[in-house]
């Protein structure tokens, strides 16, 4: 039987290797060896890479906001917690624009957080107006899920709720 060599494909599959090796240092550009070690190991530097610039730049970003916060004599995590407190979503990557391009806004914004965190009722309320519209709506408690008759029956002080099925659930709260 004729000896088979592999023919254009072998040498298409090595052209493809040393195309990806183009500009490569030494003999990892030429010799097809050592091309496609240095090709394996660039796609697995590729792939972990694209996951660590995510963390880069967020790093960058809170570094950016940090210099800004302590420019307005505050500390970076009491700014992210007062902004949590006040109710205000922004993510870091617009924060650290906002602190480069407009200073007075980022100004506002750290104003904002002082007072949210001097006061710090903000959340709180927040949570108490809730469960007021959630009893307020409550009066027709078949449309309302087990869970949510149990906390119910919780607030209201019924004993045994944590055992009872919803039609138990049901005649007790009315």
């Amino acid at each position: 039987m004729a000896r088979v060599k592999g023919g254009t494909v072998s040498k298409n599959r090595r052209r493809k290797v040393l195309k990806k090796a183009k500009g490569y240092f030494g003999s990892k550009h030429r010799l097809y060896k050592t091309a496609q070690e240095q090709v394996f190991h660039s796609g697995a530097y590729a792939y972990r890479d694209r996951r660590q610039k995510k963390r880069d730049f967020r790093r960058l970003w809170i570094t950016r906001i940090n210099a800004a916060c302590r420019e307005n004599e505050i500390s970076y995590s009491k700014f992210m917690n007062g902004l949590s407190i006040a109710g205000i979503e922004i993510n870091r990557k617009m924060l650290s624009e906002v602190a480069i391009d407009n200073p007075t806004a980022f100004k506002e914004l750290v104003a904002v957080s002082k007072e949210a965190l001097t006061s710090g009722k903000k959340k709180e309320v927040v949570k108490e107006e809730k469960k007021e519209t959630k009893k307020v709506e409550s009066n027709d408690y078949s449309k309302m899920t087990l869970a949510e008759l149990k906390n119910i029956a919780k607030q209201q002080g019924v004993k045994g709720y944590s055992t009872m099925k919803k039609e138990e659930l049901l005649a007790n709260l009315k």
